[in-house]
Protein backbone atom coordinates (compact mmCIF):
# COMPACT_ATOMS: atom_id res chain seq x y z
CA UNK A 1 0.00 0.00 0.00
CA UNK A 2 1.31 3.47 -0.90
CA UNK A 3 2.39 5.45 2.16
CA UNK A 4 -0.25 8.16 1.60
CA UNK A 5 -3.01 5.54 1.62
CA UNK A 6 -1.59 4.14 4.86
CA UNK A 7 -1.33 7.56 6.50
CA UNK A 8 -4.94 8.33 5.66
CA UNK A 9 -6.06 4.96 6.99
CA UNK A 10 -4.15 5.12 10.29
CA UNK A 11 -5.15 8.72 11.07
CA UNK A 12 -1.67 10.21 10.66
CA UNK A 13 -3.11 13.08 8.57
CA UNK A 14 -6.19 13.67 10.75
CA UNK A 15 -4.72 16.63 12.60
CA UNK A 16 -4.05 18.55 9.39
CA UNK A 17 -7.41 17.59 7.89
CA UNK A 18 -9.27 18.72 11.02
CA UNK A 19 -7.62 22.13 10.74
CA UNK A 20 -8.71 22.48 7.11
CA UNK A 21 -12.21 21.00 7.19
CA UNK A 22 -13.41 20.52 10.77
CA UNK A 23 -14.62 17.40 12.55
CA UNK A 24 -17.98 17.19 10.80
CA UNK A 25 -16.31 16.82 7.40
CA UNK A 26 -13.31 14.69 8.39
CA UNK A 27 -14.50 11.30 7.14
CA UNK A 28 -15.92 12.67 3.89
CA UNK A 29 -12.61 14.42 3.21
CA UNK A 30 -10.58 11.26 3.89
CA UNK A 31 -12.66 9.47 1.26
CA UNK A 32 -12.09 12.42 -1.08
CA UNK A 33 -8.32 12.13 -0.55
CA UNK A 34 -8.37 8.40 -1.26
CA UNK A 35 -10.32 9.03 -4.46
CA UNK A 36 -7.72 11.63 -5.45
CA UNK A 37 -4.88 9.14 -4.96
CA UNK A 38 -6.73 6.60 -7.09
CA UNK A 39 -7.17 9.15 -9.89
CA UNK A 40 -3.49 10.14 -9.78
CA UNK A 41 -2.34 6.52 -10.10
CA UNK A 42 -4.82 5.83 -12.89
CA UNK A 43 -3.67 8.90 -14.82
CA UNK A 44 0.10 8.81 -14.35
CA UNK A 45 0.67 5.09 -13.63
CA UNK A 46 2.68 5.59 -10.43
CA UNK A 47 1.90 6.81 -6.86
CA UNK A 48 1.78 10.43 -5.71
CA UNK A 49 4.26 11.81 -3.19
CA UNK A 50 2.15 14.39 -1.34
CA UNK A 51 -1.14 16.26 -1.11
CA UNK A 52 -1.48 20.01 -1.57
CA UNK A 53 -4.46 22.25 -0.89
CA UNK A 54 -5.33 25.88 -1.61
CA UNK A 55 -8.61 27.43 -0.41
CA UNK A 56 -11.16 29.59 -2.09
CA UNK A 57 -11.61 33.01 -0.59
CA UNK A 58 -14.38 35.34 0.43
CA UNK A 59 -14.07 39.10 0.38
CA UNK A 60 -15.35 40.62 3.63
CA UNK A 61 -14.65 44.25 2.72
CA UNK A 62 -12.84 46.34 0.16
CA UNK A 63 -14.75 45.75 -3.04
CA UNK A 64 -12.46 46.58 -6.00
CA UNK A 65 -9.95 48.44 -3.84
CA UNK A 66 -6.95 46.13 -4.24
CA UNK A 67 -6.09 47.07 -7.81
CA UNK A 68 -5.97 50.71 -6.69
CA UNK A 69 -3.40 49.85 -3.99
CA UNK A 70 -6.11 50.11 -1.34
CA UNK A 71 -7.17 48.15 1.72
CA UNK A 72 -9.18 44.93 1.80
CA UNK A 73 -10.52 42.48 4.34
CA UNK A 74 -10.77 38.87 3.18
CA UNK A 75 -10.89 35.31 4.43
CA UNK A 76 -10.05 31.82 3.24
CA UNK A 77 -12.99 29.39 3.23
CA UNK A 78 -13.33 25.64 3.70
CA UNK A 79 -13.72 24.85 0.00
CA UNK A 80 -10.46 24.08 -1.76
CA UNK A 81 -8.49 22.99 -4.78
CA UNK A 82 -6.87 19.72 -3.73
CA UNK A 83 -3.99 18.05 -5.54
CA UNK A 84 -1.91 14.91 -5.44
CA UNK A 85 1.54 15.57 -6.90
CA UNK A 86 4.97 14.11 -7.49
CA UNK A 87 8.27 15.40 -8.82
CA UNK A 88 9.51 13.89 -12.09
CA UNK A 89 12.58 13.95 -14.33
CA UNK A 90 10.61 14.78 -17.50
CA UNK A 91 11.20 18.53 -17.62
CA UNK A 92 7.44 18.99 -18.01
CA UNK A 93 4.74 20.37 -15.72
CA UNK A 94 1.67 18.21 -16.30
CA UNK A 95 -1.62 19.02 -14.57
CA UNK A 96 -4.90 17.21 -14.96
CA UNK A 97 -7.91 18.87 -13.32
CA UNK A 98 -10.82 16.49 -13.01
CA UNK A 99 -13.24 16.96 -15.89
CA UNK A 100 -10.78 18.91 -18.04
CA UNK A 101 -8.07 18.05 -20.60
CA UNK A 102 -4.50 17.45 -19.49
CA UNK A 103 -2.34 20.59 -19.35
CA UNK A 104 1.28 20.07 -20.34
CA UNK A 105 4.00 22.74 -20.22
CA UNK A 106 7.65 22.35 -21.17
CA UNK A 107 9.55 23.97 -18.30
CA UNK A 108 12.29 24.97 -20.75
CA UNK A 109 9.78 26.95 -22.88
CA UNK A 110 7.97 29.44 -20.67
CA UNK A 111 7.49 32.47 -22.90
CA UNK A 112 3.88 33.74 -22.98
CA UNK A 113 1.69 32.53 -25.83
CA UNK A 114 -1.10 34.87 -26.95
CA UNK A 115 -3.26 31.97 -28.12
CA UNK A 116 -3.34 30.65 -24.52
CA UNK A 117 -4.86 33.80 -23.01
CA UNK A 118 -7.96 33.16 -20.88
CA UNK A 119 -7.04 29.49 -20.43
CA UNK A 120 -5.79 27.40 -17.51
CA UNK A 121 -2.75 26.51 -19.62
CA UNK A 122 -1.77 30.19 -19.47
CA UNK A 123 -1.93 30.14 -15.66
CA UNK A 124 0.20 27.02 -15.53
CA UNK A 125 2.82 28.48 -17.85
CA UNK A 126 2.70 31.86 -16.11
CA UNK A 127 3.24 30.48 -12.61
CA UNK A 128 6.15 28.33 -13.80
CA UNK A 129 7.63 31.25 -15.74
CA UNK A 130 7.57 33.51 -12.69
CA UNK A 131 9.31 30.84 -10.60
CA UNK A 132 12.00 30.63 -13.26
CA UNK A 133 12.36 34.42 -13.47
CA UNK A 134 12.80 34.60 -9.69
CA UNK A 135 15.65 32.10 -9.74
CA UNK A 136 14.04 28.67 -9.47
CA UNK A 137 16.11 26.20 -11.50
CA UNK A 138 13.97 23.42 -12.90
CA UNK A 139 17.11 21.80 -14.39
CA UNK A 140 15.29 19.19 -16.43
CA UNK A 141 12.99 18.18 -13.59
CA UNK A 142 9.22 18.40 -13.74
CA UNK A 143 6.01 17.56 -11.89
CA UNK A 144 2.81 15.60 -12.37
CA UNK A 145 -0.34 16.88 -10.65
CA UNK A 146 -3.94 15.69 -10.41
CA UNK A 147 -6.45 18.26 -9.12
CA UNK A 148 -9.97 17.97 -7.78
CA UNK A 149 -11.91 21.00 -6.60
CA UNK A 150 -15.02 21.94 -4.69
CA UNK A 151 -14.47 25.67 -5.37
CA UNK A 152 -17.11 26.32 -8.05
CA UNK A 153 -15.88 28.15 -11.14
CA UNK A 154 -17.60 31.51 -11.61
CA UNK A 155 -18.73 31.44 -7.99
CA UNK A 156 -16.98 34.56 -6.73
CA UNK A 157 -14.91 32.37 -4.40
CA UNK A 158 -11.89 32.83 -6.67
CA UNK A 159 -11.36 29.44 -8.22
CA UNK A 160 -8.63 30.93 -10.43
CA UNK A 161 -6.71 32.32 -7.43
CA UNK A 162 -7.01 28.99 -5.61
CA UNK A 163 -5.63 27.23 -8.70
CA UNK A 164 -2.74 29.68 -9.00
CA UNK A 165 -1.88 29.37 -5.30
CA UNK A 166 -2.13 25.59 -5.53
CA UNK A 167 0.32 25.49 -8.44
CA UNK A 168 2.69 27.84 -6.64
CA UNK A 169 2.50 25.85 -3.41
CA UNK A 170 3.33 22.64 -5.29
CA UNK A 171 6.32 24.09 -7.17
CA UNK A 172 7.52 25.86 -4.03
CA UNK A 173 7.70 22.56 -2.16
CA UNK A 174 8.85 20.19 -4.90
CA UNK A 175 11.65 22.53 -6.00
CA UNK A 176 12.51 23.97 -2.54
CA UNK A 177 12.06 27.52 -3.87
CA UNK A 178 11.55 29.11 -0.44
CA UNK A 179 8.90 31.70 -1.32
CA UNK A 180 6.61 32.90 1.46
CA UNK A 181 2.81 33.09 1.26
CA UNK A 182 2.69 36.69 0.01
CA UNK A 183 5.31 35.98 -2.66
CA UNK A 184 3.29 32.99 -3.86
CA UNK A 185 0.24 35.27 -4.10
CA UNK A 186 2.26 37.73 -6.20
CA UNK A 187 3.38 34.90 -8.48
CA UNK A 188 -0.25 33.94 -9.01
CA UNK A 189 -1.21 37.53 -9.78
CA UNK A 190 1.64 37.79 -12.28
CA UNK A 191 0.39 34.69 -14.10
CA UNK A 192 -3.15 36.03 -14.24
CA UNK A 193 -2.10 39.53 -15.36
CA UNK A 194 0.68 38.72 -17.82
CA UNK A 195 -0.25 35.29 -19.18
CA UNK A 196 -4.00 34.83 -18.65
CA UNK A 197 -4.72 38.46 -19.58
CA UNK A 198 -6.96 39.52 -16.70
CA UNK A 199 -6.04 42.79 -14.91
CA UNK A 200 -6.80 41.50 -11.40
CA UNK A 201 -5.53 42.88 -8.12
CA UNK A 202 -3.74 40.86 -5.44
CA UNK A 203 -6.48 40.31 -2.86
CA UNK A 204 -7.76 36.93 -4.06
CA UNK A 205 -4.37 35.28 -4.24
CA UNK A 206 -3.23 36.73 -0.90
CA UNK A 207 -6.34 35.56 0.94
CA UNK A 208 -5.97 32.06 -0.51
CA UNK A 209 -2.26 31.87 0.12
CA UNK A 210 -2.18 33.27 3.68
CA UNK A 211 -5.42 31.81 5.08
CA UNK A 212 -7.67 32.86 7.95
CA UNK A 213 -9.08 36.39 8.07
CA UNK A 214 -6.60 38.93 6.74
CA UNK A 215 -6.56 42.70 6.57
CA UNK A 216 -4.33 43.65 3.66
CA UNK A 217 -3.00 47.10 2.77
CA UNK A 218 -1.66 47.29 -0.77
CA UNK A 219 -0.15 50.79 -0.46
CA UNK A 220 3.10 49.10 -1.52
CA UNK A 221 1.92 46.21 -3.73
CA UNK A 222 5.44 44.78 -3.84
CA UNK A 223 5.35 44.41 -0.07
CA UNK A 224 1.71 44.50 1.10
CA UNK A 225 1.03 44.77 4.81
CA UNK A 226 -0.87 41.64 5.90
CA UNK A 227 -2.45 41.37 9.34
CA UNK A 228 -4.29 38.26 10.49
CA UNK A 229 -7.42 38.87 12.54
CA UNK A 230 -9.29 36.45 14.77
CA UNK A 231 -12.98 35.89 13.93
CA UNK A 232 -15.34 33.15 15.14
CA UNK A 233 -18.58 33.75 13.27
CA UNK A 234 -20.48 31.02 15.12
CA UNK A 235 -19.50 32.61 18.43
CA UNK A 236 -20.91 35.90 17.14
CA UNK A 237 -24.16 34.11 16.30
CA UNK A 238 -23.89 34.34 12.51
CA UNK A 239 -23.33 32.12 9.50
CA UNK A 240 -21.47 33.24 6.39
CA UNK A 241 -23.57 32.33 3.37
CA UNK A 242 -22.63 32.54 -0.28
CA UNK A 243 -25.53 32.58 -2.71
CA UNK A 244 -25.21 31.59 -6.34
CA UNK A 245 -27.09 34.10 -8.49
CA UNK A 246 -27.06 31.70 -11.42
CA UNK A 247 -25.22 34.24 -13.59
CA UNK A 248 -21.65 33.29 -14.47
CA UNK A 249 -18.95 35.95 -14.33
CA UNK A 250 -16.65 33.94 -16.56
CA UNK A 251 -17.16 36.12 -19.64
CA UNK A 252 -17.07 39.51 -17.92
CA UNK A 253 -13.40 40.44 -18.30
CA UNK A 254 -14.37 43.57 -20.27
CA UNK A 255 -16.62 44.75 -17.42
CA UNK A 256 -13.80 44.34 -14.88
CA UNK A 257 -11.32 46.03 -17.21
CA UNK A 258 -13.71 48.98 -17.59
CA UNK A 259 -13.57 49.58 -13.84
CA UNK A 260 -9.77 49.75 -13.77
CA UNK A 261 -9.66 51.79 -16.99
CA UNK A 262 -12.08 54.39 -15.65
CA UNK A 263 -10.31 54.66 -12.31
CA UNK A 264 -7.02 55.12 -14.16
CA UNK A 265 -8.60 57.93 -16.16
CA UNK A 266 -9.42 59.69 -12.89
CA UNK A 267 -5.99 59.01 -11.43
CA UNK A 268 -4.16 60.36 -14.44
CA UNK A 269 -5.79 63.73 -13.95
CA UNK A 270 -3.57 63.91 -10.87
CA UNK A 271 -0.49 62.47 -12.55
CA UNK A 272 -0.69 59.02 -10.98
CA UNK A 273 -1.83 55.55 -12.00
CA UNK A 274 -3.87 54.54 -8.91
CA UNK A 275 -6.36 56.31 -6.69
CA UNK A 276 -4.53 55.42 -3.47
CA UNK A 277 -2.00 58.11 -4.46
CA UNK A 278 -4.71 60.77 -4.90
CA UNK A 279 -5.74 63.12 -2.08
CA UNK A 280 -9.51 62.69 -1.58
CA UNK A 281 -9.95 66.42 -0.97
CA UNK A 282 -8.23 67.18 -4.27
CA UNK A 283 -10.46 64.63 -6.00
CA UNK A 284 -13.68 66.19 -4.75
CA UNK A 285 -12.46 69.65 -5.70
CA UNK A 286 -11.73 68.42 -9.23
CA UNK A 287 -15.08 66.69 -9.88
CA UNK A 288 -16.31 69.24 -12.47
CA UNK A 289 -13.18 68.72 -14.58
CA UNK A 290 -13.20 64.96 -14.02
CA UNK A 291 -16.77 64.67 -15.27
CA UNK A 292 -15.70 66.21 -18.57
CA UNK A 293 -12.52 64.16 -18.86
CA UNK A 294 -13.57 60.73 -17.59
CA UNK A 295 -17.36 60.75 -17.37
CA UNK A 296 -19.82 60.52 -14.50
CA UNK A 297 -19.52 56.76 -13.99
CA UNK A 298 -15.77 57.05 -13.52
CA UNK A 299 -16.30 59.76 -10.92
CA UNK A 300 -18.88 57.67 -9.07
CA UNK A 301 -16.56 54.67 -9.11
CA UNK A 302 -13.78 56.80 -7.67
CA UNK A 303 -16.15 57.99 -4.92
CA UNK A 304 -16.77 54.35 -4.09
CA UNK A 305 -13.05 53.66 -3.86
CA UNK A 306 -12.30 56.44 -1.38
CA UNK A 307 -15.16 55.45 0.93
CA UNK A 308 -14.64 51.69 0.52
CA UNK A 309 -10.94 51.99 1.26
CA UNK A 310 -11.74 53.65 4.58
CA UNK A 311 -14.56 51.18 5.21
CA UNK A 312 -12.31 48.12 4.85
CA UNK A 313 -9.94 49.60 7.41
CA UNK A 314 -12.86 50.36 9.74
CA UNK A 315 -14.20 46.81 9.37
CA UNK A 316 -10.84 45.39 10.42
CA UNK A 317 -10.78 47.71 13.45
CA UNK A 318 -14.32 46.67 14.37
CA UNK A 319 -13.41 42.97 14.31
CA UNK A 320 -10.26 43.55 16.35
CA UNK A 321 -12.37 45.44 18.91
CA UNK A 322 -14.97 42.67 19.03
CA UNK A 323 -17.69 44.99 17.69
CA UNK A 324 -19.47 42.71 15.25
CA UNK A 325 -22.53 44.95 14.99
CA UNK A 326 -20.29 47.73 13.68
CA UNK A 327 -18.75 45.29 11.20
CA UNK A 328 -22.21 44.34 9.91
CA UNK A 329 -23.23 47.99 9.52
CA UNK A 330 -20.11 48.62 7.44
CA UNK A 331 -20.78 45.48 5.35
CA UNK A 332 -24.26 46.79 4.51
CA UNK A 333 -22.75 50.15 3.53
CA UNK A 334 -20.22 48.38 1.33
CA UNK A 335 -22.98 46.58 -0.54
CA UNK A 336 -24.93 49.78 -1.07
CA UNK A 337 -21.86 51.62 -2.37
CA UNK A 338 -20.97 48.80 -4.78
CA UNK A 339 -24.47 48.78 -6.25
CA UNK A 340 -24.96 52.54 -6.51
CA UNK A 341 -21.50 53.97 -7.15
CA UNK A 342 -19.16 51.20 -8.28
CA UNK A 343 -22.04 49.78 -10.34
CA UNK A 344 -20.77 46.21 -10.51
CA UNK A 345 -24.09 44.47 -9.92
CA UNK A 346 -25.82 44.75 -13.32
CA UNK A 347 -23.71 44.21 -16.48
CA UNK A 348 -23.77 47.14 -18.90
CA UNK A 349 -26.95 47.20 -20.97
CA UNK A 350 -28.68 44.30 -19.21
CA UNK A 351 -32.38 44.89 -18.59
CA UNK A 352 -34.17 41.54 -18.63
CA UNK A 353 -31.38 39.55 -16.95
CA UNK A 354 -30.38 41.05 -13.60
CA UNK A 355 -29.73 37.91 -11.58
CA UNK A 356 -27.25 39.41 -9.12
CA UNK A 357 -29.49 42.31 -8.16
CA UNK A 358 -32.44 39.94 -7.82
CA UNK A 359 -30.38 37.77 -5.49
CA UNK A 360 -29.43 40.75 -3.33
CA UNK A 361 -33.05 41.91 -3.14
CA UNK A 362 -34.22 38.39 -2.25
CA UNK A 363 -31.67 38.14 0.57
CA UNK A 364 -32.68 41.52 1.98
CA UNK A 365 -36.31 40.42 1.93
CA UNK A 366 -35.53 37.15 3.73
CA UNK A 367 -33.32 38.82 6.35
CA UNK A 368 -35.98 41.45 7.07
CA UNK A 369 -33.57 44.06 8.42
CA UNK A 370 -31.19 41.67 10.19
CA UNK A 371 -27.67 40.61 9.19
CA UNK A 372 -26.07 42.04 6.08
CA UNK A 373 -25.98 41.46 2.32
CA UNK A 374 -23.45 42.64 -0.25
CA UNK A 375 -22.18 41.85 -3.72
CA UNK A 376 -19.35 39.38 -3.46
CA UNK A 377 -16.05 39.83 -5.25
CA UNK A 378 -15.79 41.14 -8.79
CA UNK A 379 -19.53 41.38 -9.30
CA UNK A 380 -21.74 41.57 -12.42
CA UNK A 381 -22.35 37.82 -12.06
CA UNK A 382 -21.39 35.11 -9.61
CA UNK A 383 -22.40 35.35 -6.00
CA UNK A 384 -23.81 37.40 -3.14
CA UNK A 385 -22.51 37.32 0.41
CA UNK A 386 -24.89 37.28 3.37
CA UNK A 387 -24.27 37.28 7.10
CA UNK A 388 -27.23 35.38 8.49
CA UNK A 389 -28.24 35.09 12.17
CA UNK A 390 -28.00 31.45 13.23
CA UNK A 391 -31.53 31.47 14.60
CA UNK A 392 -32.90 32.07 11.11
CA UNK A 393 -30.34 30.16 9.03
CA UNK A 394 -32.58 27.23 8.12
CA UNK A 395 -35.49 29.49 7.17
CA UNK A 396 -33.16 31.77 5.19
CA UNK A 397 -31.60 28.88 3.30
CA UNK A 398 -35.00 27.34 2.49
CA UNK A 399 -36.33 30.68 1.27
CA UNK A 400 -33.26 31.42 -0.84
CA UNK A 401 -33.30 28.00 -2.46
CA UNK A 402 -37.00 28.39 -3.25
CA UNK A 403 -36.27 31.61 -5.16
CA UNK A 404 -32.87 30.83 -6.69
CA UNK A 405 -32.89 27.05 -7.01
CA UNK A 406 -31.99 24.09 -4.83
CA UNK A 407 -28.50 24.40 -3.38
CA UNK A 408 -28.10 28.08 -4.28
CA UNK A 409 -27.33 29.00 -0.66
CA UNK A 410 -24.21 27.54 0.92
CA UNK A 411 -23.01 28.18 4.47
CA UNK A 412 -19.21 28.26 4.66
CA UNK A 413 -16.61 28.22 7.41
CA UNK A 414 -13.48 30.34 7.59
CA UNK A 415 -10.38 28.21 7.06
CA UNK A 416 -7.37 29.10 9.26
CA UNK A 417 -4.74 27.87 6.79
CA UNK A 418 -3.85 29.04 3.29
CA UNK A 419 -1.95 27.09 0.64
CA UNK A 420 -0.45 24.02 2.34
CA UNK A 421 1.20 20.66 1.85
CA UNK A 422 -0.52 17.72 3.54
CA UNK A 423 1.73 14.70 3.97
Amino acid sequence: MNDLYARLADGALDRQLLTLYGLARLEEQKLRYVRLLDRFVKTFQYPAEAFFSAPGRTELGGNHTDHQHGRVLAAAVDLDDLAAAAKTDTGRFRVLSEGYPLLDVDLADLDPRPEEQNTSQALLRGVAARFSQLGCDFAGAGADVYVISDVPGGSGLSSSAAFEVLLGTILNDLFSAGFDAVQLAQIGQYAENEYFGKPCGLMDQTASSVGGVVAIDFADPKDPAVERISLDLWHEGYALCILDSGASHGDLTAEYAAITDELKAVSRHFGTEVLRDVDPAAFYAAIPALRREAGDRAVLRAMHFFDENNRAHAQARALKAGNFDRFLSLARASGRSSALYLQNVIPTGHTTDQALMLTIASCEHLLNGRGAVRVHGGGFGGTVQAFVPLDMLNKFRTGADAILGEGACQALSIRPAGGVKIA
